[in-house]
């Protein structure tokens, strides 16, 4: 069983559960799958204050929370009780282009010369990690979600606004690690 849980799911048996979510979630209390609520129903609930947008009733939200508790959890699980074994397989053009821009390490599944306390401190750290991390959260406020809430449960309510937002998630993806990525890569 370990040996089966070890390695990567189908994208079709993965994307079928994923998929199953929003109907169960529908059916089973009318809710809304996304990640990016949560941070607001977290401040809500340990930071009370005046804040319009943190006056609401966030408990009957809590299910939410749990959720990403469970997230969590089982990424913790997945992380010590069920590392794969086998070296990470990086695609040989791949290493070839990281090579140019002295990335050679894929002892985990992220380098540790992009992620990790001492390239934080280094130009291409802080663009990445900070402004990544800025924009990421600016732009799931500003689009009224995330990428999660958008595509998987907007998309499936046929929702105008989360075609809209996709769409420039996407776009942005793709500008990104295309355009403005390389240029980074290379301070």
């Amino acid at each position: 069983m370990k040996e089966f849980l070890q390695q990567p799911w189908p994208w079709y048996v993965a994307g079928i559960l994923i998929g199953l979510i929003v109907p169960a979630l529908l059916i089973l209390g009318n809710k809304h799958f996304g990640i990016s609520a949560n941070l607001r129903h977290a401040c809500a609930a340990c930071f009370p204050s005046n804040i319009n947008f943190f006056k609401y009733d966030w408990k009957k939200e809590s299910w939410n929370l749990f959720f990403v508790g469970g997230i969590l959890i089982g990424a913790l699980i997945a992380a010590l009780g069920l590392p794969d074994p086998n070296p990470i397989v990086v695609n040989s053009d791949l290493v070839n282009e990281l090579n140019t821009y002295g990335i050679n390490d894929y002892s985990s599944m992220v380098p540790q010369q992009l992620v990790s306390w001492d390239s934080l401190f280094t130009a291409r750290g802080l663009i990445m990690m900070v402004g990544g991390g800025f924009l990421v959260g600016f732009g799931s406020r500003y689009a009224g979600g995330c990428t999660s809430g958008h595509a998987i449960m907007g998309l499936s309510n046929l929702q105008w606004p989360s075609l809209v937002a996709t769409c420039c998630f996407m776009a942005g993806g793709f500008l990104m690690a295309n355009l403005i990525l390389p240029f980074i890569m290379k301070l």
